[in-house]
Parts: structure tokens; C-alpha cells; sequence
């Protein structure tokens, strides 16, 4: 028994200390850091001119294409469809006559109200004929009466007479007006029996969207009968999030791609930028206006944009594949030729494109190493590549 607590005793120890050497290597792994050649030994490095060019920050989004402006053609009052002069497709000018309703009952109210104002016109003569009547009545009683051969009461009578006269003659030239204004209606509805197409602003013609009827059909007031779309000038909506929202405002050029239209860009101008974010995502809606030559770019494509956030021209750039940290610095190695060693420089970084990226500080010059800079030391000799050609070029 006790031989066996021994033995149990030992094969513990044994395993403790072999969890003990495995746990100190992984420790030693990993503070180790990156390996690194000796500083005598030479590292083949693959170097890039460091460049003095023009370098801007873009922003990438997408977004859907939009007519400029879109509405739907339809009828103020009721009635049946009997032509439809356009079609999907059609191109439409301003004031154009796109669809005619049936007349027939509107031409008739025209006719009835006419004669109605007639009616009145004939009424207002014969009270005018029975109003002068009275004041010649009215006239002569008075004379009578200054001779005392008519009484009073002939007199009030007269002069009653004359006042209905006139109230009479008044109503009648009321009810022209108002007839008037009854044919007045009566025509406007029989014009609107002619559909046109009518807009304030934008180009003078419109291409059809969307037909929603056919002729002989029933309609009622406002039934749409077809939509009309200026697509001379689209707009694309894009969806910006947070991060890039802010740096976007009116004025802004924008480049535009889309896959229905393979090697064509398109450019654009941002128009609005909208108040607020939607909390739901966290993005804002923004809107270009873009020129749409040839009506390459159709209502509903989908869309890539570009906007340009920041331009800095002369700016010292290197490939962001040049960078590298030491010490928690971040830096490049730049190549001393004559020497054939690498000196570590930590870099101030700006804007970045692509990839390439803008070095604030210090002013660089010379070659920086890309490929191998993982295993240099502060000036570490190197062996630089057979087609390694002198001095850097600067270019505007």
C-alpha cells in the first residue's frame, strides 16, 4: 500500500513538471518578438522610391439612381378614356396633349348653361323696359301731383312701383353674372376633357415612365393615367454612414460608376446632404446631381461613388506596405546606399489612398525598404536588389 502512494506520488511530481517546462516555453515564445538577423548579417530588402506627388482621401459608397424630378399625368374630373396619344417610352413636351376624355356630356352642359345666360340676358332686358316704364310714371305723377291733380297715395304708389322695378331690374343683372359663372365652369370642364402635360421647372420635355390605363376605360378624378420622367439630369441617392458624413457637404464632385454601363464614368455634384442621421443605421442620405448625356444611367441602377475628402499636393508618400513598428513606434526603414545599411526613422502619418500614404514628419528622401524590413534592426546592412537605380525621382 504504501508503495503504491510512492508511486502515485512521483508520477504527479513528474507530470507537474512537465507542465511547468511546457508553460515556460510558450511564455518564452511569446516574448520573444519578431526574429530578427543579427545586425552584421545582411538582409535582402526590396526597396521603393519615396515620392513627392499630389495625394487625396476618397470616400467609396453606393447608392440607386433617381429621375431628377417624376410625376403622374391624370384627370381633374371623371369620365371615359377615348384616346391615349402616348405610350411608355414617349418623349413629351410641355403643354403637349396626351389623352382626351369622352365630351360628349361636358359639351352639353356648355350648351345648357349658354342658354341659361341668354335666358338672363333677355330678363335683365325686359326688367330694364319695365324700369324705365316706372321712372316715366314715377316722373309724371310727380308733375301731377305738384299740380294737385294727383293725390298722395298715387303718388307713394308710383314711387313704390319704380323701387320693385329696380330691385327686379338688379336681380336680373345678378343672375347674368351668375349664369356667367356657370358657363365659365362648364367650359373649364369640357377643357379638361384634353389631358396635357404640364411642369414649372426643370427641361422642356419628358420621357413616359409607366402607362397605368387603357383607352375606353372608366376614370375617376385623379386616376393616374401615365407617369412622366425628366432623366436629361438624374439624381443618385447614396447611403453615408456616420464615419463619412460629416466630411461630405453641397458642392462636392463626385464620380460615378455603374454596372449596367461597363468603362463609363459619370461625373457629378453633391445638391443636398440631409439634416439627420437615421438612428435605426446610424447613415444619412446624400444627393448628387449628375448629368446624364445619352440617358445611359436608368431610374432604379444601382451605383458607385466616389468623393474626394481631401487633396494635399506635393505631399511626401511611401507605400503603407513600408511601414513597420519598433518600440511602439511606427516608422520606415530608409536606406542609407552608399552604406548599404537601414536606418529605423519614425513617421508622422497623414492622409492615406489606397496603397500609399502621406508622411507629415520628417521630410523623407531616398528609398525605403517594402519587403524584409521584419527582419532589420536599426542600421542593419542590406543587399539591395540588382535593378536598384540611384537616387529617388521627385515628380509633381
Amino acid at each position: 500500500m504504501k508503495k503504491k502512494k510512492i508511486f502515485l506520488f512521483a508520477v504527479v511530481v513528474i507530470f507537474l513538471a512537465l507542465f511547468a517546462r511546457s508553460l515556460s516555453e510558450k511564455i518564452l515564445k511569446k516574448t520573444k518578438g519578431p526574429a530578427v538577423k543579427p545586425s552584421g548579417t545582411p538582409v535582402a530588402v526590396k526597396v521603393v522610391a519615396v515620392e513627392r506627388k499630389t495625394i487625396s482621401q476618397k470616400g467609396q459608397f453606393t447608392g440607386s439612381i433617381f429621375p431628377s424630378s417624376q410625376f403622374v399625368v391624370a384627370p381633374k374630373i371623371s369620365g371615359r378614356l377615348e384616346k391615349l396619344l402616348v405610350d411608355m417610352g414617349d418623349w413629351v413636351r410641355k403643354g403637349q396633349l396626351v389623352a382626351c376624355l369622352d365630351s360628349q356630356e361636358y359639351k352639353e352642359e356648355v350648351e345648357a348653361a349658354r342658354a341659361e345666360l341668354e335666358v338672363a340676358r333677355a330678363n335683365v332686358a325686359d326688367c330694364e323696359t319695365n324700369l324705365e316704364m316706372a321712372r316715366r310714371e314715377l316722373e309724371r305723377t310727380k308733375v301731377l301731383r305738384e299740380k294737385k291733380i294727383a293725390s298722395q297715395s298715387e303718388l307713394e304708389e308710383a314711387e313704390t312701383n319704380y323701387k320693385v322695378r329696380e330691385a327686379r331690374y338688379k336681380v336680373a343683372l345678378a343672375q347674368v353674372e351668375q349664369k356667367k359663372a356657370v358657363l365659365k365652369a362648364a367650359e373649364v370642364r369640357l377643357s379638361f376633357t384634353r389631358i396635357q402635360a404640364s411642369w414649372e421647372d426643370g427641361s422642356d420635355r419628358r420621357v413616359v415612365g409607366e402607362r397605368f390605363v387603357d383607352t375606353g376605360a372608366m376614370l375617376r378624378a385623379n386616376d393616374g393615367i401615365i407617369s412622366l420622367l425628366d432623366i436629361d439630369t438624374v439624381k443618385a441617392i447614396l447611403h453615408v454612414t456616420e464615419e463619412d458624413y460629416f466630411r461630405i457637404h453641397p458642392g462636392q464632385g463626385v464620380i460615378l460608376t455603374a454596372e449596367s454601363c461597363p468603362g463609363k464614368r459619370f461625373t457629378g455634384r453633391v445638391v443636398r446632404v440631409a439634416p439627420a442621421l437615421k438612428e435605426e443605421v446610424r447613415a444619412g442620405q446624400v444627393e448628387v446631381s449628375v448629368a446624364n448625356p445619352g440617358h445611359l444611367l436608368k431610374p432604379g441602377a444601382f451605383v458607385q461613388a466616389e468623393i474626394e475628402f481631401t487633396r494635399h499636393p506635393s505631399a511626401i508618400v511611401i507605400p503603407l506596405s513600408s511601414l513597420t513598428k519598433r518600440e511602439n513606434k511606427t516608422g520606415v526603414f530608409l536606406v542609407d546606399s552608399k552604406e548599404k545599411k537601414a536606418h529605423f526613422i519614425p513617421v508622422e502619418l497623414g492622409i492615406s489612398a489606397g496603397e500609399e500614404v502621406e508622411i507629415v514628419k520628417p521630410e523623407l528622401a531616398g528609398y525605403v525598404v517594402t519587403l524584409g524590413h521584419h527582419l532589420l534592426q536599426d542600421k542593419s546592412s542590406v543587399i539591395l536588389p540588382p535593378d536598384f537605380s540611384g537616387p529617388a525621382k521627385e515628380r509633381p
